[in-house]
Order: C-alpha cells, then sequence, then structure tokens
C-alpha cells in the first residue's frame, strides 16, 4: 500500500526507531507520512455509496534516524533523536536480525537481544535524569510546605520506584486516574507503548524461520511478556513495493508469504488506543479517529466543535448490521437503527449521523 502524502489532518504521529543499520520498508527512509489503515469496512461502504470523497482513517509514521549506546548521555545523535520521541505516543522498536556485510551494525555484529537492551536501557536512563530533576525542583518546594505541589512530588516518588530502583520503563506500572494526569504531564518515553519489528531477510522471512527470533521470544517473554512482536523483511517490503498489483500478487502466491505492512500499520494504531466511527453518505465516506471509550458528545466533537457544543443524540447503525441488512431503511425496520444519547460510549466501526442545535455555539459564547 502506498503512502498517502500531504494528509490535511493529522493523527497521533508513532514514532519508528531503529539503531545501527540502513532498512529498507515502505515507512522507513520518509520523515512523515500518513498510511491508510487498511479496513474492508471502509472498503464496502465506499463501494456501496460511492461517494465524491472519501477519507480514511490513517497513521502518521516519523522515521527517526538510529540510536546508539551513550544516547542518554549525548552520544550519537543523542538528546537531538530522544527529544522527537516525546512528540510521538508509540514507538516501533525495529529490530535487525539479518546478516548483511554490506550493511554495518553499529555494534560490530548482529544480536537483536542486546540491541533491545541497550535502546530500552537508553530510553530508561533518559527518563531516569528528566524524573530526577523534576523531583529534585519539587522536594524544594515541599519541603517549605507548598501543600499544592505534594500530591505530584508523591506520584513522581511512585514512578521513581519502578523506573529507578526497579529498572523498569513506566509502562510496565499500574497507574490511576491521577497517575496519568502527571504522567501525562512529562511525556515520559517510557511510558509510551512498544511495538517490536523483527527485520529479516527476504529468505527468513518467506521460509519462517531465524536464529535469533526464539531467543528474542524468550528474552522478551522474561522481560517484557505482553509485548507485540511481528517479523517482516525489510528487502522483501520494498520489492513489493516496486511491483505492479499482478507482479505483487504472483509473487505472494508463488513463495505462499504476503506483506507485513497492513499488520504492521494496524498493530500501531491500535497500540495507540484508538479506534474510529464512519459517516457514510453520497458526499462522503470518512474515518473519524478517537480514543477508545470516547462518548457520543465527544466525537461529535471530531466533526465539529459546534457538534459537541449542541449536541442532542447520535443515530448508530452497527457496520456489521448495515451490511447484513443491505440498507440503512432495513436496518430501521429490523430495530437495529438507535437513537442514542450523551452517555453512549462510541464503539469502533459504528456508523452515526448526527443531530446538533446549530446556535449552541452562539448561546455559549453570549452568555
Amino acid at each position: 500500500m502506498p503512502p498517502k502524502k500531504d494528509q490535511k489532518e493529522t493523527e497521533r504521529p508513532v514514532l519508528l526507531g531503529r539503531m545501527g543499520t540502513n532498512l529498507k520498508v515502505g515507512i522507513v527512509g520518509v520523515p512523515n507520512v500518513g498510511y491508510d489503515i487498511p479496513d474492508e469496512r471502509f472498503n464496502f461502504l465506499v463501494d456501496y455509496h460511492k461517494p465524491a470523497s472519501k477519507v480514511p482513517a490513517f497513521l502518521n509514521v516519523v522515521d527517526i534516524a538510529g540510536l546508539v549506546k551513550g544516547a542518554s548521555e549525548g552520544q550519537g545523535l543523542g538528546n537531538a533523536f530522544l527529544s522527537h520521541i516525546k512528540a510521538c505516543d508509540a514507538i516501533f522498536h525495529l529490530c535487525r536480525a539479518f546478516e548483511d556485510d554490506d550493511v554495518i551494525h553499529v555494534e560490530g555484529d548482529v544480536n537483536p537481544v542486546r540491541d533491545i537492551e541497550i535502546i530500552n536501557e537508553e530510553l530508561r536512563l533518559k527518563d531516569e535524569e528528566q524524573l530526577n530533576a523534576a523531583i529534585e525542583k519539587l522536594s524544594r518546594t515541599v519541603l517549605r510546605g507548598e501543600k499544592k505541589d505534594k500530591p505530584e512530588y508523591d506520584i513522581l516518588c511512585k514512578i521513581k520506584d519502578l523506573l529507578v530502583d526497579q529498572k523498569k520503563h513506566i509502562r510496565f506500572g499500574e497507574w490511576n486516574a491521577n497517575d496519568i494526569e502527571i504522567l501525562n504531564k512529562y511525556l515520559f518515553i517510557t511510558s509510551k507503548p512498544m511495538v517490536y519489528l523483527v527485520n529479516l531477510s527476504e529468505k527468513d522471512y518467506i521460509r519462517k524461520k531465524n536464529k535469533w527470533l526464539i531467543k528474542m521470544k524468550e528474552f522478551l517473554d522474561a522481560n517484557d511478556p505482553h509485548a507485540t512482536v511481528i517479523p517482516f523483511s525489510g528487502i522483501m517490503e520494498n520489492k513489493l513495493l516496486s511491483f505492479s498489483p499482478e507482479e505483487r500478487a504472483n509473487f505472494c502466491e508463488v513463495n505462499k508469504t504476503q506483506s507485513a505492512l497492513n499488520k504492521i500499520i494496524v498493530t500501531g494504531y491500535k497500540a495507540l488506543q484508538l479506534c474510529y466511527f464512519f459517516t457514510a453518505g453520497k458526499d462522503e465516506v470518512k474515518a473519524w479517529t478517537i480514543q477508545k471509550a470516547t462518548k457520543a458528545p465527544q466525537a461529535a466533537g471530531r466533526i465539529h466543535t459546534d457538534f459537541e457544543k449542541g449536541f442532542i443524540m447520535a443515530e448508530v447503525m452497527k457496520f456489521d448490521d448495515f451490511k447484513e441488512a443491505g440498507n440503512e431503511n432495513a436496518v430501521k425496520a429490523a430495530g437495529k437503527y438507535r437513537q442514542q444519547g450523551r452517555n453512549y460510549t462510541v464503539e469502533d466501526g459504528d456508523i452515526i449521523l448526527f443531530k446538533f442545535n446549530a446556535g449552541a455555539g452562539l448561546q455559549a459564547k453570549k452568555k
């Protein structure tokens, strides 16, 4: 799937980080690219309505140059690299597991388990530096008896126990709403979701075998037990992008393989705890990205702030009901077209028509 360039609206970016290698895949080597989220539901709605405009959900991917040992102390791109991560909401941790004498590894040899340890420790050390500075600053006011700073100080000390004393990433902790509010304020790198991408040679990817896969699984089971790991081949992905659709289909059929790009994109999107609802008609079919557990008025606000201010109701169809019934009237006849109020939690794939008071925004401004 080719990237969609120059998107008019931006979603939350995912950082694509890599270490000591020159990898080639559709999402690598492009500074800032939006990728359509592959979804058969969206395709179905487009085929059904044949709209003048179609806007799928997409993932904004940022490619950052490699991180090396000592980056937390300024080695390599150092602080420049680490500061870029703060602007992102999740990390694709790209691990090299292929041998190639023409592609030099910064550590001298290929060992993805070691690379994971190095990168994760550098990220932790950078957060430790930021955390210690924040605690030291707050401790001065807390010791002077400033009560307003005490709750934040206590939460930072709780984070320190995990990050510094236990030497674990912040994302492994259990945090309540107050903790999360502070975490969002500081944007700690190790609080971000992480997906591991394992770059294999074309041969290893096709035959689904590589000496490092088992070792990586054993390491991650012990150190990051809930991690998502996606093997892929940068060389093969690059080759597939250069093929015509017919050549691509033939290559995949002959080699009994398929591109991992769609899986990578969807996994990155889900790692951000995002979902989307559809608005659909002859004029436009569009997927609107929202955080999971978003209520109907806030979902309406994604379309326009006035929709949220003047929210009356959301008329909702489930995609599966629409597809099964064949049209909106049939859904209504089956009693599955629902009018939902302010407390309705929008679900992934909902098809929604919002009703709102067009003058609500103006009335609010006059008060």
